[in-house]
């Protein structure tokens, strides 16, 4: 990359497990975009598992598309398919008590 520094954008990926973090902030040249940053960052590397197709990231909480830019301070977020509703763990809650046993 031989973008000036004044071209580049400083941005944070973060990416949470329920037992586990990944978090690494990068230098990334301005127009990157969401999936330029999740390549570059090596979280597919660490977590192949990762469904790059499924389009779950997005910036500071909002959902977005990989081809959306990012903006210098942009927090990055890899969002993973949850293994039930919040719907359904309420209920499931509900029905064992304060420990969600079913």
């Amino acid at each position: 990359m031989s973008a000036d520094k004044a071209d580049m954008l400083e941005v944070e990926l973060v990416y949470a497990l329920p037992d586990a973090a990944f978090s690494r902030t990068l230098s990334v040249a301005a127009g990157s975009t969401i999936m330029d940053v999740v390549k570059r960052s090596g979280v597919l590397e660490r977590y192949p598992e990762i469904n790059t197709a499924d389009g779950g990231f997005g910036i500071f909480g909002e959902t977005l598309p990989g081809d959306a830019p990012v903006y210098d301070g942009a927090r990055v977020e890899v969002y993973r398919s949850l293994e039930r509703s919040p719907t359904e763990a309420r209920r499931a809650r509900a029905r064992g008590g304060a420990r969600g046993e079913s």
